[in-house]
Order: structure tokens, then sequence, then C-alpha cells
């Protein structure tokens, strides 16, 4: 029987792609699914020469792959994960490594890591970053699970990923769900981008007076600058796009309620339990919320009337483009913010230039400005934040005039821009030597007896405030 190097259960668009570009590289390669007409037709899509077949049988596929067999697994999160690892153990032998490459969350990878590791069979949750274009030619790739048992792996993974200056955007991340949270947290960071981009959309619209067609124009040469990236070069390319039916920007006709899966909610509460403040991925999860209350905000916009500024606010497109750039790396600036912590807590030991660098290529929120983030952590690998870093910082400095008066614009034209000035209160709150929150300290001892802290004693203390 021919054996198989790699092995993938779930056919659809993701599933196909990655064994492919496997297939691609040279890799013998093997595919499982239910759907026979799907398991049928991958062999069909191989190119001449291509090692690929496709199962319906979870027991023939599993004995079709080499010692030791490594299967990823490419199903929605949830139950349909671990129903499908029930499937397959009856026909695992020891050493053996299974693969989830969907947005699991973490937690339930760590279960799964425990439980199969009494089974001794090694598991991995890995996140999968470019979408079904990057699947097929190469995408962002961020696995966890047993060091040992990941040079199994390397070879096709960073065969398959995407490539910045000959290097892989693919590497070991740690132990247990390192790799889910990863990606979970770079989902948290592609909500808060994408909600910038929106908001800058509707500043440029109806703050600006700009025309749709300049309004596609300055996101296309935005993307040949410093904000060169993957959102905002999708973003030039769906302004261009005219609807067939009406002749009218397509983006025009599409309704403003937004739909999500759940990733960035789970990386704002996760946040919110390590005590690491991300407030512009919590505005953009609220954002999507409130969105969907469409029937509300129409009753609202008859009454909740702003007669303030009606005139065209006039200001430079290059004003504009800093307050992006301010607000985007702020963005940044938190999740990475976010995985220092959460690796001290759940003892991942993470690289943090590691994870820039596999973040440049592939993967939804690459950017030009990763690089200056790895080569921040590759300075200073126990960097907190990297607002602290000299280049980064001065950067800020020098575009923050930018952000103040586009937040003002916002603020007299009565457009909503959370996200831009979540940004900026999280940047004047984290260069604040002193915060108000003294007050809160007192006010919690005045009614619940809490006890405060000194400034000019040490020891806790308790006041009789009336």
């Amino acid at each position: 029987m021919e054996q198989y190097d790699f092995g993938i259960v779930g056919l659809g668009v993701m599933g196909r792609n990655l064994l492919l570009n496997m297939a691609d590289h040279g890799f013998a390669v093997a595919g499982l699914d239910l759907d026979e007409e799907k398991a049928n037709s991958l062999e069909k899509e191989a190119a001449e020469g291509h090692k690929i077949k496709g199962f319906t049988s979870a027991e023939a596929f599993v004995k079709s792959l080499r010692n030791p067999k490594a299967i990823m697994l490419l199903v929605p999160a949830g139950r349909p994960v671990d129903a499908a690892i029930a499937s397959l153990l009856p026909f695992l032998d020891s050493g053996d490594i299974v693969v989830d490459g969907g947005n699991s969350y973490f937690p339930d990878t760590d279960r799964r890591f425990s439980e199969l590791a009494e089974q001794h069979i090694h598991f991995f949750g890995m996140g999968i970053s470019g979408g079904e274009k990057g699947a097929r030619f190469g995408p962002s790739m961020m696995p966890g699970g047993d060091a040992q048992a990941y040079e199994r792996l390397r070879p096709v993974f960073e065969a398959i990923a995407a490539k910045v200056d000959g290097e892989p955007c693919v590497t070991y991340l740690g132990k247990g769900s390192a790799g889910n949270y990863v990606k979970m947290v770079h989902n948290g960071i592609e909500y808060g981008i994408m909600q910038l981009i929106a908001e800058t959309y509707d500043l440029m619209k109806r703050g600006l007076g700009y025309g749709d067609g300049q309004i596609q124009e300055t996101f296309e040469a935005w993307n040949n600058s410093e904000l060169h990236s993957f959102l905002i070069e999708i973003t030039a390319k769906l302004l261009a796009k005219k609807d067939e039916e009406t002749g009218k920007q397509l983006v025009t006709l599409i309704s403003d309620r937004a739909r999500s899966k759940g990733t960035g909610k789970w990386t704002s509460q996760n946040a919110m339990d390590l005590q690491a403040p991300v407030p512009v991925i919590d505005v953009a999860v609220l954002m999507r919320d409130i969105s969907k209350y469409k029937e509300e905000r129409i009753e609202a916009s008859k009454s909740l009337i702003w007669k303030g500024e009606k005139d065209t606010v006039e200001t430079s497109s290059d004003v504009l483009k800093n307050a992006f750039y301010f607000a985007m790396i702020n963005t940044y600036a938190q999740g990475m913010a976010q995985l220092t912590v959460a690796s001290k807590e759940y003892g991942y030991g993470l690289n943090l230039e590691e994870v820039a660098k596999i973040w440049r290529g592939g993967c939804i929120i690459r950017a030009l400005c990763l690089e200056d983030f790895r080569q921040a952590y590759l300075k200073n690998p126990e960097l907190p934040n990297l607002l602290l870093d000299e280049k980064i910082g001065e950067s800020l400095v020098n575009t923050q005039s930018d952000i103040r008066e586009v937040v003002k614009i916002a603020v007299d034209k009565g457009i909503p821009a959370p996200a831009y000035m979540a940004a900026l209160g999280y940047f004047d709150a984290y260069r604040s030597e002193t915060l108000s929150t003294n007050v809160i300290q007192a006010q919690r001892d005045f009614f619940g007896a809490h006890q405060f802290e000194r400034i000019d004693k040490e020891g806790v203390f308790h006041a009789q405030w009336e």
C-alpha cells in the first residue's frame, strides 16, 4: 500500500488547498471526508505527478499514513473536533500526532492535549491565517504542542508556509495551547484594525467630504507607504468594485450588520481575565455587537440628533494617514502586550520576535510595521510593551497631534470613532505617571472598607470617611 506523509481530515476549501499545497512541494498526502464526492474529487484536482488520495473510511485513511502518523483536523471548532478525534483514536498508535488546525478556544486545546497525552498521542493546536488563498499558496501557521514531536511536522509546515526574505512564516511557539492562543490574539488584532479602517472610511466620507473615488485612491496610495498591509490592500480593492446591476460602488450596498465568529470576543474576555488592557479590540467587538441593533439605530437617528458642526472640515490626508498609523501601532502593541502577560501566566514561553516574524507574511494582519516589531523584540526580548521601544515610541510621539486632530473632527461632526478614541486613551493612560484611580481606591474604601495604599508610607490603610 502507498504510504502517505501527511493526512488531513475535512476536505472543505482550507483542507483541500493545504493538501494541494503539500503535494506541490513533493509530499504524498491523504485526505478524509465523509462526503464521498469531496473525497473522490480531490484526486481529480491534483496536478500530474502529485501523490494525493481521498478516503471516506477513517481506518483506511489512518493506515495509509507512515509512522509516526501526522494528521491535521480542519473541522469546525467545538464538538466536531472531539468527534473527529474519537473517530481516529481506535486506529492511532503511541507517538502519533494529531493537529487541530481550526480556531479552537485555547482551554479546549489544553484539555485535548492532556487527554491525548494519557494515551501517548501528541496533540497540537495550530492557528492558520491567510484564508483559502493562503492555504493554497502559503499561509502563516502558529503551532503549539510537544517540541520534540514538532520535528515530525516541521519539514512539511516550513515547505508550505509563506516566505518572507526566504524565512518560512511558521515556527514552534510553545507547549499546550500556545498556538491557538497566539492565533486568538492575532484575530483580536485583526478585529481592531478592521474597525479602524471602517472608522477611517466613515470619517473620509461623512466628516471630510471625500467622494467614493477619492476614498479608494487614498487607501491605494496608503498601501504604497509605511501603511502597506494586507487589510489596507484589500480595502483599496473592494472599494474599486462596482455592482454589476446598479453600477454603484458595491460596498455602499452592503448591510452594516456585521458578523463574527467569536475569536475577537475570546481575546477581549481573556484579556480582562489577565488584566491586560486591549481597549481597541474591546471596542471592535462592541461595534460589531451594536451594528446588529439596526432597527433601534434607525429609530434613534430620528430623535438623538446632533446639531453641531455641519460644514465639511478641512484637513490633509497626511493627518488622517498619521492618525491611522498611530492607532494601528497601538492596536498591535495591545495585542503583543497581552501575549507577554499570557505567556507568563500559562507558561507558554513565547518568543515575540518569532511571533512578529511569522506574522510578516501569509496572514491577515501582515504589515510592513511587523518588521519594526521584530527588530524591537530582537533588541530587547523582555520588552513588556512595544510603546517602550525607542523607535516605535518616537514614531507615536511624532504622530500624536494628528490623531488628536482626527478625534476632534469625529467629536465635532458626531461621527462614531471609538477605536480611534480607545487608541488615544490607551496611549495617554500608559504614558501617565499618575492616574486618577486614587479616587477609585478611596471610593472603594468608603463604601466597602476595601482599604488602600499610600504614596508616602508603606502598608495598607482604611480611613473613617465620615
